[in-house]
């Protein structure tokens, strides 16, 4: 099995998918109402197979404890300084081993979003 995607419920839809399209580039795959009313919207990286969807969601959505998503960059320094420079608070840069570094941001929902 592969993995198609991730769901994230959001009282926040709005900001969540600038978030992940302006920070993360991810690019609108589709977007539509579902049965009950609900906006759902399917974002998508050049990158990855893997899709976020987010679901416009008040009662269910995420409080923002216990999940984290990892993305690959290509230069840790270099992203550090763009997201920085985006008026984002990224965590200090951790190297738990001299081969691997990361930090962290969050989205507009509390999901912790790891950079590898």
């Amino acid at each position: 099995m592969k993995m198609m995607h991730i769901t994230i419920h959001t009282a926040k839809l709005k900001e969540s998918v600038e978030f992940y399209c302006s920070i993360l580039n991810f690019s609108i795959q589709e977007s539509f109402q579902a049965a009950g009313g609900k906006s759902i919207t399917f974002l998508k990286s050049e990158d990855s197979d893997v899709r976020i969807e987010l679901i416009a969601d008040e009662k269910q959505a995420y409080n923002g404890a216990g999940l984290s998503i990892g993305f690959h960059a290509e230069d840790i320094d270099e992203t550090y300084e763009a997201l920085k420079q985006k008026g984002l608070q990224p965590s200090a840069i951790i190297s738990p081993n001299p081969h691997t570094r990361f930090f962290f941001i969050e989205d507009p929902n509390g999901v912790s979003i790891q950079i590898i």
